[in-house]
C-alpha cells in the first residue's frame, strides 16, 4: 500500500469529518437548502481550475503522441475521427450519470443537513458512515454478491445504531432517522458512481455532480426558505469550509489517494471521517457522547471494517 496516497486519504476524511462541525454551526444562520446551494456551487467552481489544468496535461500528451505518430497520417486520422465519436457519446454518458449523482447526492445531503439540527456532530457521522454496510446489500438488487463479514457487519451496525441513538430512553429522534436516511441515498448515489465511474472523467462528474445538486437546492431554497445575504455572510466561514475544502479539496485528495490505493482499503480509510466527526464535535463544540453512545460508535466501526473485509 503507497504510504503517501494513504495519507492523502486519511486527510480527506479528516477534512470532510471536520465538516460536520461547519454544517452544525453554519445552521446558527442560515437554512439547509441555502447552505447546500451555496456549497455545491462554490465546489463545482473550485474543481474547475482543477479540470482545466487536467485537459491542459492530456493535449500535451495526446499532441505528443501524434507527433510520434506523424510517419503514419492515415491512422492518425483514424484516431482523430474515432475520438469524436467517443466524446459526442461520452458527453451524453456525462451529462446522465450527472444528473443521477446530483439528484442522489441533492436528497442524501440536504437529508443530513436537515437532520444534523437534531442530533450531535458526532452521532451524525456515524450514522451518515452506514452507508458502507448499506452499500453491499443494496448491491444485492443488482447481483453483487455480499459475503459472510458484510452480514456480521450488519448486525453490529444495527446494535451500534441502537446504543448509539435509543440513549437510555428507548426513542429514534428525528435527525437520527433523517440521517439513516441520508445514509440510504448516499448509498444510491456511490452505486451510482461505481456504475458510471469507468465511463466518464471522475474529476468532471463531480464537477457537474456539485452543480446539480446547488440548483436543486437552489430552487428549494427559494420555494421554501428565505435567504438574507446578511445572514449567508454571517456564515461565511463554514460555507467557505464546506464548499472549498469539503467539496473541493476532499474530492481532489481523493481522487489523487485513489490512483495508487486499493479501492476496499482506500474506502476503509474514508470511512474515518466518522471518527474525526466525533473528534470535531468534542474539540470545536464542546459536544460530549455518554458510554453507551461510544460503545455504539465502536460498534459501527468495526461494522465498517468488517464489510470492507
Amino acid at each position: 500500500m503507497n504510504l503517501k496516497n494513504s495519507l492523502l486519504l486519511i486527510l480527506a476524511a479528516f477534512i470532510w469529518g471536520f465538516a460536520f462541525v461547519a454544517q452544525s454551526v453554519s445552521m446558527d444562520y442560515i437554512e439547509p437548502f441555502t447552505f447546500n446551494c451555496i456549497r455545491c456551487v462554490m465546489g463545482g467552481i473550485v474543481l474547475i481550475p482543477c479540470m482545466a489544468a487536467l485537459n491542459f496535461k492530456n493535449k500535451s500528451k495526446q499532441q505528443l503522441t501524434v507527433q510520434i505518430a506523424t510517419a503514419n497520417s492515415g491512422k492518425v486520422m483514424e484516431t482523430s475521427e474515432q475520438n469524436n465519436v467517443f466524446f459526442t457519446k461520452d458527453r451524453k454518458t456525462l451529462l446522465t450519470a450527472g444528473i443521477l449523482c446530483g439528484t442522489a447526492l441533492f436528497i442524501a445531503s440536504n437529508l443530513q443537513q436537515i437532520g444534523i439540527m437534531y442530533t450531535t456532530v458526532g452521532k451524525a457521522g456515524f450514522i451518515t458512515a452506514l452507508y458502507i454496510v448499506m452499500v453491499p446489500i443494496l448491491g444485492l438488487f443488482i447481483r453483487k454478491k455480499v459475503r459472510g463479514f458484510v452480514w456480521i457487519g450488519v448486525i453490529l451496525s444495527v446494535i451500534g445504531l441502537y446504543l448509539l441513538c435509543m440513549g437510555e430512553s428507548v426513542s429514534f429522534g428525528r435527525g437520527d432517522f433523517l440521517l439513516l436516511l441520508c445514509a440510504l441515498f448516499f448509498s444510491i448515489q456511490i452505486l451510482i458512481v461505481d456504475y458510471y465511474a469507468p465511463k466518464v472523467d471522475g474529476l468532471k462528474l463531480s464537477c457537474m455532480e456539485f452543480f446539480v445538486c446547488g440548483i436543486l437546492s437552489g430552487v428549494c431554497m427559494f420555494l421554501f426558505e428565505t435567504p438574507a445575504l446578511s445572514q449567508i455572510f454571517m456564515a461565511k466561514i463554514p460555507l467557505l469550509y464546506a464548499g472549498v475544502l469539503s467539496c473541493g479539496v476532499g474530492y481532489t485528495l481523493q481522487i489523487i489517494g485513489q490512483q495508487k490505493v486499493n479501492p476496499t482499503v482506500a474506502s476503509l480509510l474514508l470511512s474515518l471521517e466518522s471518527v474525526f466527526s466525533v473528534l470535531a464535535g468534542f474539540l470545536i463544540l464542546g459536544q460530549t457522547l455518554s458510554g453507551r453512545e461510544l460503545a455504539g460508535c465502536v460498534l459501527m466501526f468495526v461494522a465498517i471494517i468488517l464489510a470492507q473485509l
